[in-house]
């Protein structure tokens, strides 16, 4: 009875298992390997991989047996977690399961509480659950249990656990500060906790202590400036809420260190004592960083934070007076919270402000000063700032003299002593006038010529006032040459002031021989130009007016020796002004008295003139020769006159040659200078003018084969393409004067000198269109030339090569290659079958233009015989050409030119 009674509560438990628990058919296999060996973990593994897709109860309660034979087995708690966390997972966290899954988890940390993958599991799944005292707790569980080598990855889930929202500031803070235990290069993280969490004080005490420990490095990439300005910030924005930190020590601190910085440190520092409520000092902070800032970005930062500052103040005390005007009933408690409590500074604030944008040029001003003290510019427009007070001016200017170092000023120095000195004579004070001028004259000065307008303002301001004598004791003072003794002594020092060399300044000798011109006699300011003289300071203006002066008082011989020492100290370009006057003053004064001693001048200046500048003193000296002198030595200086003025004045120079020799002699006298002219080696255009005048002249003297044989020769010279009014002069002039021959022998000249300079390359319109196609061509005809080919072939190669002359014709391009007429093998003329020859219409011929001889214009030619000496070598040309003629007549076998057989052709 025992053993049945015993044996039924056990079938009853077993009877509360689903059958679907229980293994099947398929799990005996397993089954008796488990039962032969229950503690293989490859068994067991095995045994879950088979039934992988059973449903999660039959798996668990095979994990539960494994776990129970294998309870340190790490696989098979962490198989076993995974799938219960997937199991839960889409469930909400309220549900039963999650109470059974940390059950779980906390059975598997009796044995797994080494492994940290398990605890964080475990962790991740209290916070998901909110469970956030179980959760702190599980973590320091954690943190006791693992090594500290494997805190950190308990340590981030830990923050954030407490970083959410609803974590007690008080527990955060408590962990965090743990957390600096284990790793205090995190601090900064720390830092953003605190000011997230508005905790001021210690964020600030945290901040401060980082930026004191040298061997801080920031995780996050940011450097001491930055934290050093969060701070800042930090201090000015909270600062009612933090104390026991030197904020003013701390941003002054900053200041001296970070100057890219200063104005909005200076602005945070202002900020500071507004928040705290101490205006006044705010006040003082705002003054203290306008003077002292150096540059214009970090005054225009404060200054424009002073005007807002004032502008609030203001604002502030007008809504409270409103306010109690509005209603008799605010209470007092109102009025004390704002920022005054006066009810009657309303004024006091607006002339505050006033005030301060009234200051802004002078503060500005004083920016510019300390960036350079040196810079005399900006003191002066400090004294223009205090326009209409003379007692401030009067302080700038002195400690403006007193700043600026001359030698390090940046514009002129002496200019500030003497408009302090002008303005005590403005406000007639003379004796302090002086005083300020005699200081000025101590100072040592960069430039001579600084300290030498010092004195000349200085006589300047005595002549203003009438005190004549007195200026003119200034200038012997002033140019008074130091004592040996006193030069001794500075070589002695090493350092020579300007005051040695002051008795050299020429724009102090200068004044100075004025003033004796002015008020002084004959003898004084004579003995100044001397003294000028003999310093070797002077200039050719100098000479000039030392000369002028003597001409004025009728020493004339004077004048003339100083214009020869002038010459014989100065040169080219210098003199010429000197060289320009003396001759020309010479020559008024003693005309033809002198006349030999005039030429020795003339042609000692013209040998000491550079070419370039001799043109007027050949003209002076040939108007001196025609007024006084010879006209003969007249023309013998023109004609050196063309000969040593440069090419780009011989023209000139001809045509003044010309002109002279025509009026003095008459025009037969000019035909040797226009020969000259032509063959004197001018530029090719100056000497084509100067032929065509001399034609006009021998036409006009009815000389009518000389002008021909001019033309002819001049006709080399000019391209008929680019220079029509040659041609059309002779044209008119063959028109007039010739007849059929000379007018036939001035069209053949036409084309044979456009092809002469076709065949020379010359650059012109057609030239341009047809280079690529030109060169071609002779590249190809000198190929075949040093291969050897015969003429004829060329000829033939070259016409292939050639443009259609279809082409041609129609658009009346002209050919610029010149071909002859004189040879059978030109490409211009073919043979016919029957033996005759035949012109082309390859337009390389040259062609006798159609109407010369047409109807339609009738060209009256005077016929007129013209000797043959008047051709030259062009008679022998013609009667050559005619032998050639006779030869053909008479044989046929001989070649003729393109001109003759056309003159033939006419003729039968």
């Amino acid at each position: 009875m025992s053993n049945t009674s015993s044996a039924t509560p056990s079938m009853a438990a077993v009877g509360a298992i689903s059958e679907d628990l229980y293994p099947s058919q398929d799990d005996l296999l397993y089954e008796e390997e488990i039962l032969r060996n229950p503690f293989s973990l490859k068994l067991w593994w095995r045994y879950l991989v088979a039934r992988a897709d059973a449903p999660f109860k039959k798996r668990s309660v095979i994990y539960e047996r494994a776990l129970k034979a294998l309870p340190g087995s790490y696989k098979l708690w962490h198989a076993y977690l995974r799938e219960r966390l997937d199991q839960v997972r889409p469930l909400p966290i309220s549900h039963p399961l999650y109470d059974s899954l940390n059950n779980t988890f906390e059975r598997a940390l009796v044995t797994m509480h080494k492994m940290p993958r398990i605890w964080t599991m475990y962790l991740t799944s209290l916070s998901e659950q909110r469970l956030l005292t179980r959760a702190r707790r599980a973590h320091d569980r954690a943190l006791c249990a693992l090594p500290v080598t494997q805190h950190d990855r308990i340590w981030s889930s830990y923050l954030a656990l407490v970083s959410r929202p609803g974590v007690p500031v008080e527990t955060s803070l408590r962990v965090y500060r743990r957390y600096l235990l284990f790793d205090p290069s995190h601090i900064e993280d720390f830092i953003d906790f605190l000011l997230s969490s508005e905790l001021w004080q210690e964020a600030a005490d945290r901040l401060a202590s980082v930026l004191n420990d040298d061997s801080f490095h920031s995780i996050k990439g940011k450097t001491k400036h930055q934290l050093w300005l969060e701070l800042c910030d930090l201090l000015t924005h909270h600062a009612k809420e933090i104390s026991g930190i030197n904020v003013d020590g701390i941003i002054r601190g900053g200041i001296r260190k970070y100057t890219n910085e200063i104005g909005r440190l200076w602005t945070s520092l202002a900020d500071y004592y507004v928040r705290r409520g101490l205006f006044e000092k705010a006040r003082d902070i705002f003054e203290e960083g306008l003077a002292t800032v150096v540059s214009a970005r970090d005054f225009g930062v404060i200054f424009d934070s002073y005007t807002q500052f004032e502008e609030s103040t203001l604002r502030a005390k007008m809504e409270t007076m409103s306010l109690k005007g509005d209603d008799d009933k605010v209470s007092d408690k109102l009025v004390r919270d704002y920022w005054l409590n006066d009810d009657d500074d309303t004024d006091l604030r607006l002339a505050r402000l006033d005030h301060l944008l009234a200051r802004y040029p002078e503060l500005k001003n004083s920016v510019h000063l300390r960036q350079n003290p040196h810079n005399v510019e900006n003191w002066r427009k400090r004294v223009q700032i205090y326009m209409g007070n003379p007692i401030k001016q009067i302080m700038t200017y002195t400690e403006a003299v007193r700043t600026v170092d001359p030698m390090k000023a940046v514009g002129k120095p002496h200019t500030l002593w003497v408009d302090f000195a002008k303005l005590y004579e403005v406000h007639n004070d003379l004796a302090n006038a002086r005083v300020i001028f005699d200081k000025a004259t101590q100072v040592n000065y960069k430039k001579v010529d600084n300290l030498a307008s010092v004195w000349c303002e200085w006589a300047e301001m005595e002549l203003r006032h009438q005190n004549l004598k007195g200026a003119l004791q200034l200038m012997r003072r002033a140019t008074a040459e130091p004592s040996v003794e006193v030069k001794r002594r500075v070589a002695a020092d090493g350092n020579e002031p300007v005051q040695m060399k002051l008795h050299k300044s020429l724009r102090l000798w200068s004044f100075y021989v004025d003033l004796e011109e002015s008020l002084g006699t004959l003898e004084s300011a004579r003995a100044v130009y001397e003294r000028i003289l003999d310093l070797r300071i002077a200039t050719p203006q100098i000479i000039l007016n030392y000369a002028e002066l003597l001409e004025e008082k009728k020493y004339f011989e004077d004048a003339f020796k100083v214009y020869e020492r002038g010459v014989k100290i100065f040169k080219y370009p210098h003199v010429k002004d000197i060289w320009t006057t003396y001759l020309k003053k010479f020559v008024e004064r003693y005309k033809a008295t002198k006349l030999e001693r005039a030429r020795e001048l003339f042609e000692h200046a013209i040998e000491k003139t550079p070419p370039e500048d001799v043109k007027p003193l050949y003209l002076q000296y040939a108007k001196l020769e025609e007024q006084h002198g010879l006209a003969k030595r007249a023309m013998q200086v023109y004609n050196q006159a063309v000969k040593a003025v440069p090419a780009k004045e011989k023209l000139e120079m001809y045509e003044i040659y010309i002109a002279r020799a025509s009026e003095i002699f008459g025009v037969p006298k000019t035909r040797e200078i226009y020969e000259q002219a032509i063959e004197s080696g001018l530029p090719d255009d100056d000497a084509k003018a100067m032929a065509m005048k001399y034609a006009e002249l021998e036409r006009s003297l009815g000389e009518i084969d000389r002008a021909r044989a001019i033309y002819v020769f001049a006709s080399q010279l000019a391209d008929p393409r680019s220079d029509p009014i040659f041609w059309k002069k002779w044209k008119d002039f063959e028109v007039q004067h010739g007849n059929e021959d000379t007018f036939r022998e001035m069209l053949r000249m036409s084309r044979s000198v456009s092809a002469s300079y076709s065949q020379t390359h010359f650059i012109l319109p057609e030239n341009l269109m047809q280079k690529d196609q030109k060169l071609n061509l002779e590249t190809a005809v000198d190929t075949l030339k040093r291969a050897g080919v015969p003429e004829d072939e060329m000829a033939a190669l070259e016409r292939q090569l050639a443009p259609s002359s279809t082409a041609n014709a129609n658009d009346g391009a002209r050919k610029v290659n010149f071909v002859s007429a004189g040879a059978d093998s030109q490409p211009g003329v073919i043979r016919t079958p029957d033996g005759g020859r035949k012109v082309t219409a390859n337009n390389e011929d040259i062609e006798l233009p159609e109407e010369s001889d047409s109807d339609d214009e009738k060209v009256e030619i005077a016929q007129k015989a013209v000797p043959a000496a008047v051709f030259g070598e062009l008679a022998h040309q013609v009667q050559k050409d005619k032998d050639a003629d006779s030869a053909a007549e008479n044989g046929g076998n001989s070649s003729l030119g393109a001109l003759e057989r056309i003159k033939r052709q006419r003729r039968q």
